[in-house]
């Protein structure tokens, strides 16, 4: 199993300026391909094949007087840059053809100077020093900041830049199955569905809830300050790049703040669970409506994907249930289909049935979706 782990570095000035240098070669060398594709795709040619980008775009280019500043970096990630260019194509037409699963992917495009930068370097281009540094070829030995040890020898290195000029370094490293694996729970009440919202972001077994901290909302007014700064700064100016990096920091600042908050959570769910049961939401249909902004900004997404990943990886059980599962509209007492139904009954937020129950609309949803979780384990219709 691939893992990566990823850490902040701290290049000195004159390594910033390499690492400039290497994201342009890197940038230069990626649009070069691209073009190369699209001239092939409008002159009706074959698509020209890795091997002979290779060649053209960096063996002979840096013989000519327009790319002879390709030889100033590392050869390695510009190799790196045209094999994922390849593999960008190959899943754009796979995608075309059905043979990739998922969502469609369009084809890759034109990489800007603006924004994240990566360069990725393999094992002929990167070493770890026994002092910790990190040795990057023609870059130098840069400062890591280990805030853990790595399970294994990494095969390969990614060193990016984000936005706000932040350095991080992200590794590869293989981790053997089973390896993360917590001690088995025997409690049997150690199970929870969770039903997933807006009003509070999940409903856990016992009607536990876990509030919406809704990070965007909080800093949305200062994004809009920051927004409306950078609007009026006259392109190509230096306050125009100073409010782009304001802007680019107060989003940093949310990104930051969810992703260590959703961390938490599913490491809490997982440690306390032997079963896990979730809804198969239809994300990419929700953030098309008129919540949009509620979706995006509670990320159900990227929680049910890392509680996946580390429900797996630490042994537990993890089921998704069906996204037409009537998990909100069925009575968890007589298994009637008497809730609230269509986009009025999203307002109802406590109903009775005919049966004489009073129902919590979160806490009736969260008992049905654990019951079909773990139906479909018993039935073994579910991949545990």
């Amino acid at each position: 199993m691939l893992l990566r782990y990823r850490f902040r570095i701290y290049p000195t000035d004159p390594q910033r300026a390499m690492l400039a240098r290497t994201f342009g070669c890197v940038r230069t060398v990626w649009n070069d391909a691209v073009e190369a594709r699209r001239t092939a795709y409008r002159q009706g040619l074959p698509y020209p094949s890795a091997a002979v980008l290779d060649k053209a775009l960096i063996t002979e280019a840096k013989r000519t007087t327009a790319r002879c500043w390709l030889a100033d970096v590392s050869n390695v990630p510009l190799q790196q840059s045209l094999r994922d260019c390849h593999a960008a194509y190959r899943s754009f037409f796979d995608s075309l053809s059905g043979k990739r699963s998922g969502g469609r992917v369009g084809p890759p495009r034109f990489k800007c100077r603006t924004g994240s930068q990566s360069a990725r370097f393999t094992r002929n281009g990167f070493t770890l020093r026994p002092n910790g540094r990190l040795y990057v070829a023609k870059v130098g030995d840069l400062k890591v900041a280990w805030s853990r040890d790595l399970p294994s020898d990494p095969s390969s290195v990614t060193v990016m830049k984000t936005s706000t000029g932040k350095f991080y370094a992200s590794f590869v490293v293989t981790v053997d199955d089973g390896a993360e694996a917590l001690e088995a729970l025997t409690d049997p009440e150690a199970e929870t569905g969770i039903d997933l919202g807006l009003k509070d972001f999940a409903v856990l077994r016992g009607g536990r809830v876990i509030e919406n901290p809704r990070f965007f909302a909080r800093m949305e007014r200062r994004i809009r300050k920051a927004q409306r700064a950078l609007s009026r700064k006259a392109k190509g100016s230096m306050n125009r790049v100073k409010a782009r990096v304001a802007l680019a920091k107060a989003h940093e600042r949310v990104k930051h703040a969810r992703s260590d908050w959703i961390d938490k959570q599913v490491k809490t769910i997982v440690a306390e669970n032997q079963g896990i049961y979730v809804e198969d939401l239809n994300v990419k249909a929700l953030v098309q409506g008129r919540h949009a902004k509620s979706v995006h900004d509670a990320a159900f997404g990227m929680f049910l994907t890392r509680l996946s990943s580390k429900a797996i990886r630490s042994g537990r059980t993890f089921v998704k249930v069906d996204r037409y599962f009537p998990s909100t509209q069925l009575c968890s007492v007589c298994g009637a289909l008497t809730g609230p139904k269509g986009l009025a009954g999203l307002k109802v937020r406590r109903w009775a049935c005919g049966c004489g129950a009073v129902h919590e609309r979160d806490v009736n949803a969260e008992i049905n979706i654990r019951r079909e979780g773990k139906r479909l384990v018993a039935e073994g219709l579910a991949d545990t």
